[in-house]
């Protein structure tokens, strides 16, 4: 861990309460309370402007990776990573506990910021983590990181989620201030997969309010969000035919009458790539593997359903994959519906087709 001095500032539980180091002897720290109050555990530490450098991974987190693996999960976050190497580490300790879950980078540390690019393409996804990043970086400048954190995020095509006081007075209270629902609205706005809730759930008086709320608010912001403009990838160089397929499709999908977009996958890429295209227009992941459809909840704007097409005679499996979305109430005849999938189904990696499919043709 950095050494602290004499006049460093420790801001406890995300800044709530706030020490001056006094002086330091041995393993012991002075510290002067300049604002108190209550202190519960498992709560974190931050020395002002960053610096604490202790390891990502406790030897607590190494259990709970094979734990993890043990209970197959399907994400893992790695909290206050530095760089790329803490997310390449973590990665290494699950393979040898025999799991492959996707990994969620925690930015908490000014030090993660300055290394963002590596640590997200290192990762599967990354999780804004407000509280901690805030009192490292200071409160002023946290809303300009988060919408470049999740700029940089969508670049490298990964999923992120913004977290953290989101909704902090419905901890409390019933409803939110209408300066929380500015927050989660241009957090949605902005191109975050996910939102996520904290103490509001976790401790909260009103969970279930805070939910309700925290939907509403996602639900209307989506349907103000801009989907003119086709820019994602636009001036890169595509290395995937899978790439190529995902943003055709999206193409097409934002220029033309489609009701919605069925991805037949395996892994679920296509889905994830689909999903960094701003579109208005649900995408339908459908996949025989259980672990595939649980991960794909985290895209934004796909919906995961469950569906073996390995059983299913190559020509009659586009009619198929209608049949099911309309048995579920979702498409109706005369609907234009985009089918995407590979010609070796059941194969991982090789969707290589687009069709355009009328519903009842």
């Amino acid at each position: 861990m950095t050494k602290l001095r004499a006049g460093d500032t420790l801001l406890l539980d995300d800044g709530r309460l706030v020490f001056k180091v006094i002086r330091i002897e041995g393993t012991k720290i002075y510290c002067e309370v300049e604002v108190g109050g209550e202190l519960s555990n498992n709560k974190g530490i931050n020395r002002m402007g960053g610096g604490l450098s202790a390891a990502a991974l406790t030897e607590k987190d190494r259990v709970d990776i094979k734990e993890a693996v043990r209970l197959n999960a399907d994400y893992i976050a790695v909290s206050f990573p530095r760089n790329a190497d803490d997310i390449k580490e973590a990665r290494i300790l699950l393979k040898a506990a025999g799991g492959n879950p996707g990994i969620i980078a925690k930015i908490e540390r000014a030090e993660a910021v300055t290394n963002i690019e590596e640590i997200i393409q290192a990762s599967d996804a990354v999780m804004i983590a407000r509280g901690d990043l805030g009192v490292e970086l200071g409160d002023a400048e946290l809303p300009a990181m988060q919408k470049k954190i999740i700029k940089i995020a969508r670049v490298f095509n990964k999923p992120v989620i913004t977290a953290t006081q989101m909704l902090e007075t419905m901890t409390y209270n019933t409803i939110p201030t209408r300066a929380e629902v500015s927050d989660v609205a241009n957090a949605v706005l902005d191109g975050t997969d996910a939102v996520m809730l904290s103490g509001e759930t976790a401790v909260g008086l009103y969970p279930d309010k805070a939910v309700a709320a925290m939907d509403r608010i996602c639900l209307s912001a989506e349907k103000h969000r801009s989907i003119k403009s086709l820019r994602h990838m636009k001036d890169q160089q595509l290395k995937y035919v899978d790439e190529a397929i995902a943003m055709a499709t999206m193409y097409v999908a934002n220029h033309l009458d489609i009701k919605a977009i069925i991805a037949l996958t395996e892994s679920g890429t296509t889905s994830l790539l689909m999903s960094r295209v701003n579109s208005n227009i649900p995408v339908y992941g459908l996949s025989r593997y259980e672990a595939t459809l649980r991960r794909m909840t985290l895209y934004r704007g796909v919906y995961p359903i469950s569906f073996d097409a390995t059983h299913i005679d190559r020509r009659e499996l586009n009619q198929a994959a209608i049949s099911e979305l309309q048995q579920r109430g979702i498409l109706k005849l005369g609907d234009l519906v985009i089918i995407t999938k590979g010609d070796l189904i059941g194969v991982h990696g090789r969707t290589n087709s687009l069709k355009i499919v009328t519903v009842g043709d």
